[in-house]
């Protein structure tokens, strides 16, 4: 690779988009190939100079091997091979910052990495002609992403996608919309929703894609959406957006009000899923079932009561100053709800069955106990309810359960991140030491997403968290709202970096994975695709949304049937007639891919508990000077670890259960060692452990003696308990080291 070579490169040929991205890493017209040449040399004379930075060394010799290799003429398998060096460059300099000393060094290997891709297409072009400028091109906007990432510029206009954020809700609104409805394209529907069980059940979010009513979700979304507010109220203010956030909580508790006619009555669903989903009809002309379910001292559900009492208690807290008659009967409502959750216990979705295949209780109730009374707690400063955070901990789960996911069905991180609040602030009292557990869950939440735990959540290439296919969004955006939160609580309260396993995490390093993470929603990822639709350029076009994918009722009032629906409209290869503006959609694979087309609704479905835990993240990045540059601190410290897999092998268990692993026979087949591994899980606590939790990682054999759940591995039925002292064996086989074995959540009886 030197300049003879380098000349051959024709820049002046190259278009204005391109020359924008070279300027991002300070290369500049005819010069740059002389530019590129310099860095190459500084690169590999670090490398030499720093023998034991192997990373920086291992990235050097790829651009070598990748200069190196043979290009045919004529080749059509050129675009993906040079996007594929683009990616498995980008992929080792992500892997690399954190052995780095130097600012300027990691300025210089990116300009090398993110240029390499550039000369990939020059000589490819030289040799082989026009033909392949297109992909040349698109090879070098493959790392576009990387570039502005690395800068920790992303160039992003978050008062604007906050503004779409809340935009959005009105699209999902259900009952009598008001004169002042900002999304056009919609009318008002349901407006007979309840009357068949005597109740007015009108108004309401309908929850993603479909038109029924579900409450759990919804309640969640709200006390997303209010924790925003309480936090971010002021960014909000001053991005113009805090009364249509407040508006938008309004129409949940408007709704919540309703559906809590009674004191031990909540109901939790309006229409059904097997019903809806086999109709595609604007909500607007809906001929499916409008039944409600509820939930009653008879058929109990202490989570949908616990989220809704927790979604109308944090409510009450932004509503204390403007309206102050409405805030206490949020409260009253609210402690309503969380006496009947906690005396009649019980799954909700036991009870109101329909919606067990929609939004089944997985993580039971516990939890939504516990984040009711945490939220009771804040908004009344009553020590009863925080008497009853802190000694149900054990029974409920709050302080057994540590898991890197938090969501409409688990709530348990979102409890331990309030429960270390108000330990932070001096708030627990005699109830210190209870909620110290509780914030020890909290900051392996966070070490591991921020990538520096014993467990840490996947990512993929291109950098995302990542959990599963079908909406994999919706857990980045919450826990980027729980790491916010987290991050600035430390902050003010002067306790600083969270200790990891593998080594500190500062606040603003925490808040700058935050940002990595909200610039890939927003379009900095590989396929440089913003999954918030209506923003920017290149955005989902075919949402898997009834209402928007057909044309709207005001310009075309012709009666649209459910097969019409399907035969006209969904199948239809063309874009959604209504845009569908600040939601944000499932989102790609495990490998940053995706396809935007209606059918595949585990990508193209918007939700609105997608959007709720964004709009404080949003609001929080648009009021901080260019996002979160008061930190002065760049992003790849923190954004190393890229592996699809845990990046430790520590097999541990927790403070109450002991876990063992030996090899109890090996033997040989076909050139590999195979070993039998036997898993011992004792309980060497004093009280009786239940509904046990095992995360298993690394596993690469066949597995026996557990059952596969939600949330991990559970053991077989006939072992619903772990008395005092006995234990759990499960056992599996498989070539190579030992699985990650971890314990997820239990609870103590």
């Amino acid at each position: 690779m030197g300049p003879r070579r380098l000349s051959q490169c024709n820049l002046a040929a190259w278009p204005d988009r391109v020359w924008e991205l070279l300027d991002k890493v300070v290369l500049s017209h005819i010069k740059a190939c002389r530019a590129v040449d310099e860095i190459f040399m500084e690169a590999k004379a670090e490398a030499v100079k720093n023998p034991a930075d192997a990373a920086l060394r291992r990235c050097v010799e790829e651009v070598q091997e990748e200069c190196d290799a043979p290009r045919k003429p004529g080749d059509q398998a050129w675009l993906h091979e040079s996007s594929g060096s683009a990616f498995r460059i980008r992929g080792t300099l992500l892997s690399f910052p954190n052995s780095l000393q130097s600012k300027a060094t990691i300025s210089s290997a990116l300009s090398l990495c993110f240029t390499f891709i550039q000369l990939l297409g020059c000589t490819a072009m030289a040799r082989n002609g026009g033909a392949h400028v297109v992909a040349a091109i698109l090879s070098l906007l493959a790392l576009a992403p990387m570039v502005k990432l690395a800068s920790g510029d992303g160039g992003h206009d978050y008062r604007m996608a906050l503004k779409k954020s809340i935009l959005y809700f009105e699209a999902q609104r259900s009952g009598t919309l008001p004169p002042d409805q900002r999304v056009t394209w919609r009318e008002s529907s349901g407006l007979f929703d309840g009357k068949a069980n005597g109740v007015d059940l009108v108004g309401g979010y309908y929850d993603a894609g479909d038109n029924v009513k579900f409450g759990l979700p919804m309640a969640f979304t709200v006390t997303m959406m209010a924790w925003s507010i309480l936090e971010y109220g002021k960014q909000m203010a001053s991005a113009g957006e805090l009364q249509n956030a407040m508006e938008a909580v309004k129409w949940g508790t408007d709704y919540f009000i309703k559906a809590h006619p009674e004191p031990d009555v909540l109901y939790g669903e309006v229409g059904d899923g097997d019903t809806d989903h086999s109709c595609w009809q604007r909500p607007e002309d809906m001929t499916t079932s409008r039944q409600a379910f509820r939930v009653d001292p008879q058929n109990p559900g202490s989570d949908l009561a616990g989220e809704t009492a927790a979604a109308m208690a944090a409510a009450s807290m932004i509503f204390r100053t403007t309206y102050p008659g409405y805030a206490n009967l949020l409260l009253e409502h609210s402690k309503q709800l969380f006496q009947f959750a906690d005396k009649y216990r019980g799954k909700y979705d036991s009870s109101i069955t329909v919606a067990r295949n929609y939004y089944g209780s997985f993580s039971g109730y516990g939890d939504e106990l516990l984040w009711a009374a945490a939220w009771l707690f804040e908004a009344t400063e009553d020590r009863f309810y925080l008497e009853y955070l802190a000694t149900n901990g054990d029974a409920l789960g709050g302080t057994g359960w540590s898991i890197n996911q938090f969501g409409w069905d688990v709530k348990y991180p979102g409890v331990q991140v309030l429960a270390a609040k108000f330990l932070l602030q001096g708030r627990a009292g005699e109830h210190a030491d209870a909620l110290q557990r509780y914030r020890q869950n909290a900051e392996f939440f966070v070490c591991s997403c921020v990538g520096k735990g014993a467990v840490n959540v996947p990512r993929t290439p291109g950098g995302v968290m990542y959990h599963q296919r079908w909406n994999n969004l919706q857990f980045v955006t919450s826990a980027s709202f729980l790491l916010t939160v987290y991050a600035d609580y430390a902050t003010v309260t002067g306790r600083g970096a969270v200790r990891c396993p593998a080594g500190a995490a500062q606040p603003f390093e925490i808040l700058a994975f935050v940002k990595s993470q909200v610039n890939y929603i927003l379009g900095d990822n590989p396929r440089g695709t913003s999954y918030m639709v209506g923003y920017g350029l290149n955005y989902p076009r075919q949402v898997h949304h009834r209402g928007a994918s057909i044309v709207s009722i005001k310009t075309d009032p012709s009666f649209v049937n459910c097969h019409e629906g399907y035969s006209s409209w969904y199948g239809k290869q063309a874009g959604n007639p209504n845009l569908l503006e600040g939601a944000i959609v499932g989102g790609p694979d495990e490998y940053d891919d995706f396809a935007d087309e209606r059918n595949n609704y585990e990508q193209t479905e918007a939700a609105t508990y997608n959007s709720a835990p964004l709009l404080g993240v949003l609001a929080r990045l648009a009021g901080a000077c260019g996002g979160l540059d008061e930190y002065h601190q760049s992003l790849p410290e923190v954004a190393a670890n890229h592996t699809l897999r845990p990046s430790h092998r520590h097999h541990h268990g927790s403070e109450h259960l002991e876990i063992e692993q030996n090899v109890t026979r090996t033997w040989a087949s076909k050139r590999r060692t195979y070993y039998r591994y036997s898993v011992t899980v004792t309980n060497r606590s004093r009280k009786t452990v239940r509904g046990l939790h095992l995360g298993i990682s690394e596993l690469n054999g066949r597995l026996w003696g557990l059952h596969k759940a939600r949330y991990g591995y559970v053991p077989q039925k006939w072992l619903p308990a772990l008395r005092p002292g006995r234990s759990l064996r499960f056992g599996y086989v498989q070539p190579g080291p030992p699985a990650n074995v971890w314990v997820t959540g239990y609870k103590l009886v």
